[in-house]
């Protein structure tokens, strides 16, 4: 078993968390989410907890918990702390189940004013799901996130998109950024761990996230 797996998305409310919730489930492991922007409302955590279908003992605490929903280092700033970049790049990754971490926002979110969160999964060197929205402006959004992870040597397993059917631009990416493409989790509606778990098993291969990758 694969002992971590970084859920990265090519920008904002592209469907990561709730994906994140169905590899999670899938995997029957642990969910880390190491930075957390924002605390009105269910937190992705929560969201996670909810739609994964784990127990609670399954979704690892977040080492910050910061107030505003904005990038880390500006809600970071307003709560007058500054993240410990070398505390998260050394924590452990490893547990005897798979750890499926997310990431905030997008690769190019900074951290602090001075250190991207791409920096911290080069530092890990665990493998990467890039998930894609199937809108308007993916292919070039995705093909920029694909193009910084291997600047960067970080291994990518793949792209998971979320959405309607979009066949050409799912294709193209594949074709031009020489990427696995996933599956595709579509708009799942009612939303819950039953509809979400089926959806995922009819449109993903769980091996696909368990098999070997190199940068």
């Amino acid at each position: 078993m694969r002992s971590a797996i970084v859920v990265t998305g090519t920008d904002t409310d592209v469907g990561k968390t709730i994906f994140a919730a169905a590899l999670v489930g899938a995997l029957d492991g642990y969910y880390w989410k190491p930075v957390q922007a924002g605390l009105d409302g269910e937190t992705d955590s929560d969201l996670v907890q909810r739609l994964s279908g784990l127990p609670a003992g399954r979704i690892l605490p977040e080492v910050y918990r910061l107030t505003t929903a904005a990038s880390p280092h500006l809600a970071a700033e307003r709560d007058g702390i500054v993240l410990d970049i070398e505390g998260l790049a050394g924590a452990p990754l490893s547990h005897e189940r798979a750890v499926v971490i997310e990431g905030a926002g997008g690769l190019l979110v900074p951290l602090t004013r001075s250190y991207l969160q791409i920096e911290l999964f080069a530092r890990w060197r665990a493998p990467v799901v890039l998930v894609a929205a199937t809108r308007l402006g993916t292919i070039n959004h995705t093909l920029l996130s694909i193009e910084a992870l291997r600047r960067r040597s970080v291994p990518l397993l793949g792209v998971a998109f979320v959405g309607d059917e979009n066949a050409d631009s799912e294709g193209t990416i594949a074709e031009m950024g020489g990427v696995h493409r996933l599956g595709r989790l579509p708009i799942v509606d009612p939303l819950d761990s039953e509809t979400l778990r089926s959806a995922f098993a009819a449109n993903f291969f769980v091996a696909d996230f368990l098999a070997p990758v190199t940068a």
